[in-house]
């Protein structure tokens, strides 16, 4: 009896203190919460008709403790009636219900979709130097890399033998891509070069000069002949392949842009930059539509998604997923903290992460779950501090996994064909 008693004290005390300015509801609300209410035990009687609910223990008490407020002051939010229902007495979220403490609407948790792990199938050396920019050709013969020794390698996909070398530039080659509509590859580096390959005469056609430092990332539009490239003179330039003139200048960012991306419809163009931001362009204008101020840390990593309208961003306090064209903020992707250097999305909805530590995330696109972390495997004969990965890509069947990293080789990941779904876990 002592232990009710206190209990009743405690809850008395509790509930004077801490929901004394929420205990009456004004009287333009109980008119709304009656008409609410009348109209939800109709529907709860029809539903239920020999349905008798019982309370627990606690709302007993509550509805038994001594009223402050005299009777005409208002309802009050936490008393509860005999015959009331857990959705009469809380409410049922839309406003009705007797109280006026409200139950919030639970949020719906995504289960993730079941994605194979993923296992080293090739490493393929080569390369002098840190392998920092690697790109796949559309008809997903070969891939080309380009790395701290200033050369470019063209690849065989199926064998990982090497096909060609070119040369021509005079440091770091940073970024590559290879067009789908002409038979281009074109390159950017650290010595402000940017770069248009013919890859029926295997030599440099086209200069696009401009940039005014180091040139860190470019990326090609899937439909209009412009190619837009990013560095460290913390500008975007738009580029008309043919003419090679610089069509827009993307200014704002206040430091190094690290990474750009091109897609169809608005934002045609997504930096992201040292500055700790992203911005949406209108490629049209050449103005920013956004910018986005989640990150804290550096945005070297953008992706963007093959099928879906959205991208994903990486750096070092988090990845996060985005939805176009506004930029929203969809969730965060977990994976073990490290700077992140690369990123990639396939059309399964694979989520990969590369970081500065060698440490290779893989996360489902939809509900942002990490079903695999693992570290990358350092070519013997290299220190463990060259463990690092600085790019990556899917090919064009989603399938392989293409990493350049800091011992100097190249990566190939694949699914592993014996993984057997956990039925329990997943849908």
């Amino acid at each position: 009896m002592d232990e009710q008693a206190s209990q009743r004290a405690k809850l008395t005390s509790k509930i004077h203190d801490e929901y004394d300015q929420l205990r009456t509801v004004p009287d333009a609300l109980i008119k709304q919460q009656k008409q609410a209410l009348a109209k939800q035990k109709t529907t709860l009687e029809e539903a239920h008709p020999d349905e008798d609910t019982e309370m627990t223990p606690v709302q007993q008490m509550i509805d038994t403790l001594p009223q402050k407020l005299d009777p005409d002051q208002g309802i009050v939010a936490l008393r509860s009636q005999q015959k009331e229902t857990i959705a009469d007495i809380f409410g049922d979220g839309l406003g009705g219900g007797s109280g006026s403490l409200v139950r919030r609407a639970r949020a719906k948790t995504i289960r993730p979709t079941w994605h194979a792990p993923w296992k080293l199938m090739r490493v393929i050396s080569g390369h002098l130097g840190w392998v920092r920019a690697v790109a796949v050709e559309p008809g997903n013969k070969w891939f080309a890399t380009g790395a701290g020794d200033r050369t470019i390698k063209i690849w065989d996909m199926a064998s990982g033998t090497l096909k060609l070398s070119l040369t021509g530039h005079i440091s770091t080659v940073r970024g590559l891509a290879v067009s789908p509509r002409h038979p281009y590859l074109f390159s950017c580096g650290e010595d402000k070069m940017v770069k248009c390959w013919d890859l029926e005469q295997n030599k440099v056609i086209r200069h696009y000069h401009g940039h005014l430092s180091g040139v860190y990332s470019l990326s090609l539009h899937p439909t209009l002949d412009v190619l837009v490239t990013s560095g460290r003179d913390a500008a975007a330039r738009v580029w008309d392949m043919r003419t090679k003139q610089c069509v827009h200048v993307l200014t704002g960012h206040t430091s190094t842009v690290s990474t750009v991306q091109c897609q169809e419809a608005d934002p045609q163009v997504i930096t992201g930059s040292m500055d700790s931001t992203i911005r949406l362009w209108d490629l049209a204008a050449g103005k920013t539509m956004g910018v986005l101020t989640h990150h804290k840390k550096s945005v070297r990593a953008l992706a963007l998604h093959p099928t879906e309208f959205g991208f994903v961003s990486g750096s070092a306090d988090r990845v996060k997923g985005w939805k176009c064209p506004e930029g929203t903020f969809i969730q965060n992707y977990d994976r073990p903290p490290a700077i992140i250097n690369t990123m990639a999305v396939n059309a399964d909805g694979v989520v990969f992460s590369g970081g500065d530590d060698g440490s290779l995330g893989f996360n489902d696109w939809r509900s942002g779950y990490n079903f695999q972390s693992m570290g990358t495997t350092v070519q013997p004969g290299s220190l463990s501090a060259e463990a690092g990965v600085f790019c990556s890509t899917f090919d064009q069947t989603g399938l392989r996994l293409i990493t350049g990293e800091a011992d100097k080789t190249i990566k190939i990941y694949k699914e592993d064909d014996s993984a057997v779904k956990d039925e329990d876990f997943y849908q």
